[in-house]
């Protein structure tokens, strides 16, 4: 693969660098460019700069993207980590997206690249869907220009919509096939997306395009699953249905790939939806036909290569990253199978930010709860208590120098419940910048309970306090909504 020529060599952050697509791209740009490589797990090449950080921290992304020309989102939350998560994927991916597109601001970074996926011609969309769009939306919203490809079912090795297929026809003994195989897609081949992957990162001239990419080939599922069993030399009976049973699809496409079932619901949520490209301007601007499927499922199915001992370079910057200040280093002491992470979206009412709604959790928090808690504030820590324990359960820390007005952020300070280690345990209220909704989340944090009791106890109570919570946002933001609609229809009368 050639990559294309650019006025100069670019400093290229690429977010997901350890994905199947991060890992494909950096083999294509770091023999011409630097490549920041953004990762929880360590990511090693001729020309990587590796920038380990916990994309969940906007304190550790506005570090790792220091110097970066450019910056590439292959992110996507979908698959679950250790832990406990309290969180629908399309939360967790809104912050993600939201830290991102902040720190590139902060660093003064004018172009984000983004692979989302193709919108069908629908009023409704899957939730899967939504988020990607969301996403898309999110990544624009703090002034970079964002060039977005939408792409269907990529075709290569390790990705994950492709190795279900894979999973599935070398499992079964007969497939039987809900109505949603019968839905149409093109797909496209792993090669022609990093083509076109690298030719928007370095040709400024696609700053601020939406391109909708796709092979050749218009083909149903269906069609796909056989021609995936036709080279694997599998002669297994397919046998169609007529319904189409989102949860019954789930659960045996679940059993059978061995992935996650919170990875397959939403993707199985989408496939009622034909994903079929409207135009493929950037693709015929190029002069590209796109690889065959059948071509493109050869080089998938291909025996891999044995790989070649990586070596890695770190420049004169990479240091700083191992232990950012506030925000702590993402390899700590402590089990990450006992970290929590909680998400919850909630109602914004009319005119308020992200501080408004943090002094309302905490004011109507004592009110609620009566006299099972009180909440004492001291300077800018507050401490919840109860009055059967001379020390606080929980103590946080308002950080004024991480905090605006669209983000709200507490740091987990003390108290009987919180474990202290190496990892900063947040609470944060954040305003989504898309749209009229507020996350109150909790990044990190370690119970000091038994975990199973923890699990039983305070992580379901926590849950039924930010659902209180966010009735009575509601209830503020209808009575908001009917305050300004009363006020429009006097000064009309008037």
């Amino acid at each position: 693969m050639t990559t294309p020529a650019a006025e100069k060599p670019l400093t290229i952050a690429i977010a997901g660098a350890s994905g199947y697509v991060g890992q494909a791209l950096i083999k294509g740009l770091s023999n011409h460019h630097t490549i920041l490589a953004l990762s929880r797990r360590k990511v090693e090449g001729s020309g990587v700069i590796a920038r380990p950080c916990d994309l969940y921290s906007l304190k550790q992304v506005e570090e790792a993207l220091v110097g970066a020309d450019v910056a590439v989102y292959l992110v996507h939350s979908m698959i679950p980590k250790g832990g406990l998560t309290q969180a629908n994927f399309a939360d967790l991916d809104l912050i993600l997206a939201d830290n991102f597109a902040r720190a590139a601001k902060k660093n003064g970074i004018k172009r984000i690249i983004y692979l989302g996926g193709i919108l069908p011609d629908t009023p409704t969309l899957s939730e899967h869907l939504r988020s990607r769009l969301e996403v898309e939306q999110v990544l624009k919203a703090h002034g970079a220009a964002v060039t977005a490809l939408r792409a269907g079912l990529i075709v290569g090795r390790n990705g994950s919509s492709f190795l279900i297929v894979q999973r599935l026809v070398e499992r079964l003994p007969a497939m039987i096939l809900p109505a949603w195989t019968r839905s149409r897609t093109q797909p496209i081949a792993l090669r022609d997306v990093l083509k076109l992957l690298e030719e928007v990162i370095v040709n400024p001239t696609h700053a601020g395009e939406m391109y909708e990419i796709a092979g050749p080939d218009r083909m149903t599922y269906r069609d796909m699953i056989s021609s995936v069993a036709d080279e694997l030399g599998k002669r297994s009976p397919l046998v169609d249905v007529p319904w189409f049973s989102p949860k019954l699809s789930t659960l045996w496409v679940t059993l059978v790939s061995g992935q996650s079932y919170s990875l397959i619901a939403p993707l199985v949520e989408s496939l009622s939806h034909e994903m079929l490209p409207h135009d493929r301007r950037l693709m015929q601007g190029l002069g590209m036909n796109g690889t065959p499927f059948e071509e493109a499922l050869k080089i998938a199915l291909a025996p891999e290569a044995p790989k070649p001992e990586p070596s890695l370079r770190t420049g004169p910057q990479s240091s700083m990253f191992g232990q950012p200040p506030a925000e702590k280093a993402q390899h700590p002491r402590g089990s990450s199978s006992r970290l929590v992470r909680s998400v919850q979206r909630l109602p914004l009412p009319q005119g308020s930010d992200a501080n408004d709604v943090a002094k309302a959790y905490l004011n109507w928090l004592p009110n609620t709860l009566g006299p099972f808690l009180k909440v004492v504030t001291k300077a800018s820590t507050v401490s919840f208590a109860t009055p059967w324990f001379k020390f606080p359960l929980l103590s946080l820390t308002y950080s004024e120098e991480r905090s605006t007005s669209d983000r709200a952020l507490f740091y987990v300070t003390g108290g009987l419940l919180w474990k202290k280690s190496q990892r900063a345990a947040r609470l944060e209220f954040r305003t989504s910048p898309t749209n009229g909704w507020v996350l109150a989340a909790i990044h990190d944090f370690e119970p000091q309970l038994p975990w199973f009791v923890y699990r039983l106890s305070q992580a379901n109570a926590h849950l039924w306090v930010m659902r209180a919570f966010g009735a009575y946002l509601k209830k503020q933001q209808n009575q908001s909504s009917n305050e300004v609609q009363a006020s429009s229809t006097k000064s009309e009368s008037a």
